[in-house]
């Protein structure tokens, strides 16, 4: 029997992941989901609730100048390993992997709340990066295991609500604990939802059934790969991260750092043709369900510094808006989108996922070409009201395509399908970062040099010197502030612009390379293996054309655009 359809009708030490929807495992569910959510807290909470604590945290162990690391040098840590970790969750099973990502998180949140200058801290931010990129692949791919096909949004929409609640409460807690406290405490408050978390994946979760190896073989680990993939992934992310930051695009670092990516990448080709247990497999990227997928959520990435990294300066330094108050514009957009993503299965199962997803994100579009329209200076409900339709339409698109993704491998790849995706939307961050970051420099230095002579003395250079400028606007003249609020509003406004010409390349990758019906395998509808036959899995499509697809001969039919059985073509699913 071949490990693809053996592995569909396994069934764990509990039943947890292959168990029909009302069988043994839909009670034991609860405990592992919420373990699963607290995971989730655990990377969701990091970066909003260290944010607010930065002015103290420099306050008191300086380093200023290399402060930006503690977000850059977690980020690099969570990204390069994820895809590492996808392939260790499939050759080992998804718990010990996940084990070990809360553990590394909660060693390196001990560890940072000890550290005694910036160097020290950064270097156990980037331990608590080891667990976090565990935890985030894991957890996504765990929710994928407990679920069918048709229940996964559900499960989907309670991970994303953990997000939009942590970026609402994050600000605040970690302002309440700085204030109150110490900025270590924002560290510590990890260690009792972490331990919580720990005792719950003990105590409940169990793998599902996996291939054991033959008698007298061993599991063989690519670690060449991995080991050229983190060097790869490392090197080109500091170098977006640094480039036009710490230095000129075009200076020796930001030269050598590219060239050591490229020659890192060709390496890790060469390796992981030869590799018996590939840690980035090439039916990643030759499957196009999920090769159309990984570029749509690079540029799902890309689109989404725009409202993340620029809207809070355009809500403070044109709107003239507090920080608490700029933070909610942009946070009605995390509360929109987990609703919407809770309801895009209504909207999938009628149309199909591929033309969701092209409706979500040509919403997106739209909306994103929406805001350079809006008034000068305009009033905060306006951006607020964009981000609120922008996070709806967002919901409609990110959602689908990664339960499509899910849905069209076995438990034995899911890990490293799923980590792949979440790689090209963290790479897609960090490449928009970058890009943007580029076009909001070119644009405010154009106006800034352009400025009138009566003013042009004495202006900030870059857009944090205006920002900084405008927090003290009454020290400037009014016809200085008004020209710098309008530099901005420009600038942002052609980041958003920018955004939208991501949102329509997540469009035409969707359109063009995503096949028309997303091909579904047996795992996706967990059934007893009674109702499994051959006259059930001939029912759903021909073998030959779902391998066109990418998936094994003889797997049920892809999840199409008729909805006719509620999206798929198997008598299980309907």
């Amino acid at each position: 029997m071949s490990r693809t359809t053996e592995d569909s009708h396994g069934t764990g030490r509990n039943g947890i992941g292959n168990q029909p929807p009302d069988g043994p495992a839909a009670a034991r569910r609860g405990p592992v989901v919420a373990a699963l959510m607290l995971g989730m807290a655990l990377a969701a909470l990091d970066s909003t609730i260290i944010a607010t604590a930065v002015p103290q945290i420099v306050g008191d162990l300086g380093g200023f100048a290399v402060f930006s690391w503690l977000f850059s040098g977690y980020l690099l840590a969570v990204t390069v390993t994820l895809p590492v970790y996808g392939k260790l969750s499939d050759t080992y099973g998804r718990k010990p992997i996940l084990l070990t990502g809360i553990v590394l998180f909660l060693i390196g949140s001990l560890a940072c709340a000890g550290a005694w200058n910036m160097g020290s801290l950064i270097a156990f931010r980037v331990l608590q990066g080891l667990g976090g990129g565990a935890l985030q692949g894991t957890v996504q791919t765990i929710a994928a295991d407990l679920y069918p096909m048709k229940e996964r949004p559900k499960i989907q929409a309670k991970l994303s609500s953990v997000w939009a609640t942590s970026a609402v409460a994050g600000p605040a807690l970690g302002g309440l604990l700085t204030t109150y406290g110490d900025w270590r405490w924002i560290f510590l408050i990890n260690l009792p939802v972490g331990a919580l978390a720990l005792w719950l994946i003990v105590r409940h979760f169990h793998d599902a059934h996996r291939d054991r190896p033959a008698a007298g073989t061993r599991t063989r680990v690519d670690w060449p790969g991995a080991l050229a993939v983190f060097a790869a992934g490392g090197l080109l992310l500091t170098a977006l991260v640094q480039g036009g930051t710490a230095w000129p695009w075009l200076s020796l670092p930001s030269l050598l750092l590219f060239a050591g990516s490229a020659l890192a990448t060709l390496a890790t080709v060469l390796i992981e043709r030869r590799a018996a247990e590939p840690v980035i497999p090439g039916w990643v990227w030759r499957r196009r369900t999920i090769s159309a997928v990984n570029l749509a959520l690079g540029a799902l990435g890309l689109l989404m510094v725009a409202p993340t990294v620029f809207l809070p300066t355009y809500a403070q330094a044109v709107l003239g808006l507090g920080p608490i108050a700029a933070g909610f514009v942009l946070s009605v957009m995390t509360l929109s989108w987990p609703i919407s993503a809770a309801f895009s299965s209504r909207v999938y199962n009628r149309i199909g996922i591929r033309n969701c997803a092209l409706l979500g994100i040509g919403g997106a579009a739209l909306v994103l070409l929406v805001f350079p329209l809006l008034p000068y200076p305009g009033a905060a409900w306006q951006p607020a009201l964009v981000m609120l339709a922008l996070g709806a339409t967002l919901g409609l698109f990110q959602l689908p395509l990664i339960i499509g993704v899910q849905s069209s491998v076995g438990y034995a790849e899911r890990g490293t399908a799923t980590a792949s995706i979440l790689f090209c939307r963290q790479v897609g961050q960090s490449l928009g970062a970058a890009l943007f970051g580029a076009v909001a420099n070119a644009t405010l230095g154009d106006r800034l040099t352009h400025a009138p002579a009566a003013i042009r003395a004495g202006l900030p250079h870059d857009l944090d010197g205006v920002s900084r400028a405008l927090q003290h606007a009454g020290t400037l003249a009014t016809g200085t502030v008004d020209y710098l609020r309008r530099a901005v509003d420009t600038t942002v406004e052609h980041v958003y612009l920018g955004a939208a010409a991501a949102a329509a390349l997540a469009f035409l990758s969707v359109l063009v390379l995503a096949p028309r019906r997303f091909p579904v395998h047996p795992d996706a509808h967990p059934a007893p293996p009674a109702e499994t036959t051959p006259d059930a899995t001939a029912a759903g499509t021909t073998g030959d054309a779902v391998a066109s697809e990418g998936v094994a001969p003889g797997d049920p039919g892809p999840l199409g655009d008729t909805g006719r059985n509620g999206g798929a073509s198997t008598p299980s699913a309907s």
